[in-house]
């Protein structure tokens, strides 16, 4: 059994050829999608962020909105850039998220992408300390955020309050219980796999990582799997870690779908280079007839590790068909795999 969800990158252009041709219409169709998703019997509706750019970029009032128009599916990020962020107010937005939501967020965190703009983080006023690198700035953010969401009183209350205060240190409010074991860090190498789990945090995988010895993609990241699982029985935590992984899945099963896609089913990995000189590994798409995906996904090995597939959707072509995507997996391959 796995948990089945997808993962939209929320773009927004004013071609003819788009369906969102603004960020208004990104955003409420986002929100459609995930009603939808939900109705379908999906169980997670995840979302990019990108800052700089006609995508989603400030993940918290579209969860909280998702958060309110659904009853049980989680909803996360996929993946918030730490570079850019203020812990403290990240700690404050996420404990309102979740609690509208239930206790349902599952958010995503990490390093972030190569971005539009050259050192965007500047911009919000962040930068490293001397003899750090960025990286070294996002995981500090991310650091001083898991310890914020324990909820434990770090500020000394003021003697004359304007209301009365608990007693003892003052802790960061809305605070939500639990939220601190739904962080999941978005690793790119087997390191930071490694190191996430050292921080109890959940192993988010997606379509492309560093390439570390050349075998395909699936085989890399189940390694990176493995390796994550084995830090975290290292670190002596006392619950199940999760897995996700991302994968591009069309299932075709209309005209519709071939014209869309049909072409993708001679994919295969690509390798390129990120941030300069990092050779990374991309991962092929599946585009087949349903017999065949079956066939070709059991064969995944990154998949059967994880216990939880994110499809990506091509929000651009609208909430109706993104949700037809979806449907396909759910309806015609994740039985017949024994994921549902």
């Amino acid at each position: 059994m796995k948990k089945i969800g997808f993962l939209s990158f929320g773009h927004w252009s004013d071609s003819p050829h788009s369906q969102t041709r603004s960020a208004s219409d990104t955003l409420l169709q986002s929100i459609d999608l995930a009603v939808a998703a939900e109705e379908l019997g999906a169980d997670g509706a995840y979302f990019r962020v990108h800052h700089f750019a006609r995508q989603l970029a400030s993940p918290f009032p579209l969860l909280a909105a998702i958060g309110a128009k659904t009853e049980r599916i989680e909803i996360g990020t996929g993946v918030i850039d730490m570079r850019y962020e203020n812990p403290m107010y990240m700690v404050e937005d996420a404990g309102a998220a979740d609690l509208i939501a239930g206790g349902r967020l599952q958010l995503g965190i990490s390093r972030g992408s190569p971005e539009q703009v050259v050192d965007g983080w500047r911009y919000f006023g962040y930068q490293p300390a001397e003899g750090e690198t960025e990286a070294d700035m996002a995981r500090k953010h991310a650091e001083v955020f898991l310890r914020l969401l324990e909820g434990e009183g770090f500020a000394r209350p003021n003697p004359r309050p304007m209301f009365p205060n608990p007693p003892g240190l003052l802790r960061l409010e809305p605070h939500s219980p639990g939220l601190r074991d739904r962080i999941w860090w978005g690793a790119g190498s087997n390191g930071t796999a490694v190191w996430a789990a050292e921080q109890g945090m959940n192993l988010m995988s997606s379509t492309l990582k560093f390439d570390e010895g050349g075998a395909p993609f699936h085989v890399q990241q189940a390694d990176q799997i493995r390796a994550f699982r084995k830090a975290w029985t290292e670190a002596g935590w006392d619950r199940e870690p999760r897995v996700s992984v991302s994968r591009s899945i069309f299932a075709l099963t209309t005209d519709l779908d071939h014209a869309y896609f049909g072409d993708d089913g001679q994919s295969s990995d690509q390798v390129g280079f990120i941030d300069g000189p990092n050779r990374a590994i991309f991962g092929r798409s599946y585009a087949a007839e349903p017999d065949v995906l079956v066939e070709q996904l059991a064969g995944d090995e990154a998949i059967a590790e994880a216990d939880t597939l994110l499809l990506t959707v091509p929000n651009q072509l609208g909430a109706d068909y993104s949700a037809h995507v979806v449907e396909n997996i759910l309806r015609h391959v994740a039985p017949a795999l024994g994921w549902r």
